[in-house]
């Protein structure tokens, strides 16, 4: 069940809520007969496409407002700080921001600065590729000297490349990642990272808020927003071998290729995937498409798979399958959720919906403890016995952001844009928990106990 919201009308829009027959709509694509008993079901479809062309409406506005937020920060670091952008202007030495300069910063970028691998997790920590998978998240918001300077001058790793790809529903190019390389010895790990929703690009959060669904045969229902992010295609779905376009690339066909050429070359080498929110859902969907193409001896060569804020990417057959897909292979799938983090508690989880989440969940609170778990607690998000809790613990977040580093050291100082956004948690507790500055700290801070569990269904375990 495919949504086309760019051809539907007020009147089908409306009529979508009182006829169960949603096979015969122009702007659903599924079988001529398909009926949807359920109007909570024919609800969220509705949401959906309200959300998606109320997005289209918006693009540019939301763009111009990100344009703003971006630019005084980056306006006043391009000039050396405050008193000296004040000389500047009056000397006439005025810098205007490069947005593609390595030191240009994103809204995300702004949140957290840091660009530094900790030092004290050296390669034999458990807690190694899990903070260099966050670290590599996080560095995945910005342009791509940016992130070509972070691997290379930071990490002393190699940038192996950057990718925008197309997506054929959007008509833009929506879906960004880039891929790296780590040595140590003869062991060589190759890292590929897939981009988070930007904040302020409309087209991102398009591709979230699509509820629709595509099944693939003996694997299950995926996230039909994510398969189009990655490149389902209009016409012919998703095959195994495309006719490859250099001007518009598919992300899954983009990156595989790079992969198998780089993998060719080091028979011993391995990979990762990672990523952060919309990131972290298409890090599992990749290699679930891997394994409907019958891409064993690259599986084989898959170290694992480290995701940050992953939102619900499928129905429970999938789930099914992708642990038979890595528990089979060995591989681990680590599933981190900080707090109360908004993003992995959605699309809710209801007996009429089919969105659920598999394998263990590495859990984590606000003094960055940590659980492996089945489910997130609070799995849905809205729970009246969990709103004072919440705002309680958005509180404590704001006032921990002044006081950690105290602890911790400098480079767990937040910024004044982090602490502004932790303002917002007092008012929509759980949204500031989504950025990526918990998510690098749970992984630094928490015990290493907890990252040498790589079950992919445990029973509850509790490491302080």
């Amino acid at each position: 069940m495919l949504l086309s919201p760019k051809e539907v009308g007020l009147w089908d829009l409306m009529k979508l809520l009182f006829y169960k027959n949603i096979g015969n709509r122009k702007f659903i694509d599924c079988r001529d007969d398909a009926i949807e008993e359920s109007f909570s079901g024919r609800y969220v479809i509705f949401i959906s496409i309200v959300l998606q062309k109320f997005l289209e409406l918006v693009n540019g506005p939301l763009s111009w407002v990100g344009t703003a937020v971006e630019f005084m920060p980056n306006f006043v670091h391009a000039n050396g700080g405050f008193f000296k952008l004040i000389l500047n202007i009056f000397s006439g030495k005025m810098m205007l921001p490069n947005k593609e300069s390595p030191e240009y910063l994103t809204a995300i970028g702004l949140l957290d600065i840091r660009r530094d691998l900790d030092h004290r997790i050296k390669h034999e920590d458990p807690r190694y590729t899990s903070a260099l998978a966050v670290m590599a998240a996080k560095s995945a918001y910005e342009n791509e000297a940016y992130i070509k300077e972070t691997v290379e001058k930071y990490w002393k790793m190699e940038f192996l490349g950057f990718f925008n790809c197309w997506n054929d529903y959007e008509e833009d190019y929506t879906t960004q990642g880039f891929m790296w390389s780590g040595k140590k010895g003869d062991f060589e790990l190759i890292g590929v990272c897939f981009r988070g929703t930007s904040p302020f690009n409309a087209k991102d959060w398009s591709s979230d808020v699509d509820l629709s669904w595509y099944k693939l045969p003996d694997i299950g229902k995926v996230h039909a927003g994510f398969l189009k992010a990655l490149g389902l295609q209009k016409s012919q779905g998703l095959p195994n071998e495309i006719q490859f376009d250099d001007q518009r690339p598919y992300a899954y066909y983009a990156i595989r290729q790079k992969l198998k050429e780089r993998l060719g070359n080091n028979p011993s080498a391995k990979f990762l995937i990672t990523g952060h929110s919309l990131g972290a859902a298409l890090s599992i969907v990749f290699p679930s498409i891997l394994a409907y193409h019958n891409e064993n001896d690259m599986l084989l060569r898959l170290e694992g798979v480290y995701t940050f804020g992953q939102p619900r990417v499928g129905d429970r057959k999938f789930g099914d399958y992708m642990k038979e897909v890595l528990v089979t292979r060995g591989l681990r799938y680590h599933r981190f959720v900080y707090c109360n983090d908004l993003v992995p508690r959605v699309p809710f989880d209801t007996s009429d919906h089919f969105f659920k989440h598999f394998g263990s969940c590495y859990y984590y609170n606000s003094f960055y403890k940590g659980q492996v778990l089945l489910e997130e607690p609070n799995k849905n998000y809205f729970s009246i016995l969990a709103i004072i809790p919440m705002f309680a613990n958005a509180f404590w977040e704001l006032l921990r952001s002044f006081i950690m580093h105290y602890q911790n050291g400098p480079e767990y100082c937040e910024t004044y844009t982090c602490r502004g956004w932790r303002l917002i948690g007092l008012l929509i507790a759980g949204l500031p928990a989504h950025g990526p500055q918990d998510y690098v700290n749970l992984t630094r801070l928490g015990s290493p106990e907890l990252f040498t569990i790589s079950s992919i269904d445990k029973s509850t375990n509790n490491v302080n």
